[in-house]
């Protein structure tokens, strides 16, 4: 599975080959992936036939289609049994990609569903990548009803904490960015708060985008909404954006998913209001999509329009998140969720 080779010791997977030939696959998977390997014309026909059942490391479960064609979400499964989801959404002038970095989570957001069925394992940089690589051949070769052919945003934001998982996400920005040559800033890592790994992305090198996912504005509500908040209460997560502002000059974006009755209170509006000024920040808020484990529901449509209007009341750029693919389970973790549900 080359995805998985680091892609300086591609040449390792095929050694009675012309060192050139490495150079060949590496164009192919990081360049200009596709998604079959009888494409690489220019790879001889025993490489193409060597590469036919092992050129991903996982394969299409399940995909499904939404938005009059405009979203798309695979289930992709890996060798071990493990399911990764990624969601692929086309808007007039950009498509974004939503990719996993860890199957499961162990962090136990109440209200997520990837949280609720608990952590398996991390994914390799290769499987990360390789969503990647896969989002982009399926632009070019089958492509959405809107948007470019090719990708011109992603965001980690699928299933799993992606600073719980450091090293091998920092390994797949790190192809993304110098292997497939996508810039720095059309890259967005979320987090719910792991204060150390927010330290250390404020010391890489790379211009990316910070989203931190606060879902609540007082340690006692955020404390039973995003258990990891014990550890790392709301203070320090603050301090920790606000460094990476700091040091970075990109602005921090605060995801707020809205549960009906929980956290879609003027109050909390007014308290997100005040960390969300002190850092500069752009509030996303997020309709809840409900979970099969939990019984948390959506808050109204008036209440979410109240929410915002009061953010901006208070001068704090505010957004409420397009709800792409509502009819194709397309919150992180509700594809294998159900999956898993009904097996």
């Amino acid at each position: 599975m080359p995805y998985l080779t680091h892609p300086a010791e591609l040449a390792q997977l095929f050694p009675g080959e012309a060192p050139y030939r490495s150079q060949q696959l590496y164009h192919w998977l990081y360049r200009r992936p596709t998604l079959s390997a009888a494409s690489m014309t220019d790879l001889p026909p025993g490489m193409r036939k060597a590469l036919t059942d092992r050129l991903w490391p996982f394969v299409v479960e399940v995909e499904q289609i939404a938005d009059k064609g405009s979203t798309v979400k695979w289930l992709f499964r890996a060798p071990d049994g493990a399911a990764i989801e990624a969601v692929l959404m086309g808007y007039p002038g950009r498509t974004t990609l939503c990719i996993s970095s860890q199957v499961g989570c162990a962090l136990a957001c109440s209200f997520c569903a990837t949280g609720q069925f608990g952590f398996e394992r991390h994914l390799q940089a290769g499987e990360i990548v390789a969503q990647v690589a896969y989002a982009g051949a399926y632009l070019r070769e089958v492509g959405l009803s809107i948007g470019p052919d090719h990708l011109t945003n992603i965001v980690f934001m699928g299933m799993g904490e992606p600073l719980a998982n450091y090293d091998r996400v920092r390994e797949s920005i790190r192809r993304i960015v110098d292997d497939m040559e996508m810039s720095p800033r059309r890259l967005t890592v979320s987090t719910v708060g792991l204060v150390p790994g927010m330290q250390r992305l404020t010391e890489e090198p790379w211009q990316l985008n910070l989203a931190v996912s606060l879902h609540a504005a007082d340690d006692e509500l955020r404390n039973t909404l995003v258990p990891i908040n014990r550890r790392y209460p709301l203070a320090e997560v603050e301090a920790a954006a606000a460094a990476y502002f700091g040091r970075k000059g990109r602005r921090v974006s605060i995801e707020w998913t809205l549960i009906d009755n929980v956290n879609d209170t003027i109050e909390q509006a007014t308290k997100l209001a005040s960390i969300a000024g002190r850092l500069g920040a752009h509030v996303n808020v997020i309709p809840l999509n409900p979970t099969p484990l939990s019984t948390d529901q959506p808050s109204r449509t008036a209440q979410i329009r109240a929410f915002v209007r009061h953010l901006r009341s208070l001068d704090i750029n505010a957004t409420i998140r397009d709800t792409r693919g509502s009819d194709i389970d397309a919150a992180c973790g509700q594809l294998r969720a159900g999956r898993a549900a009904s097996s």
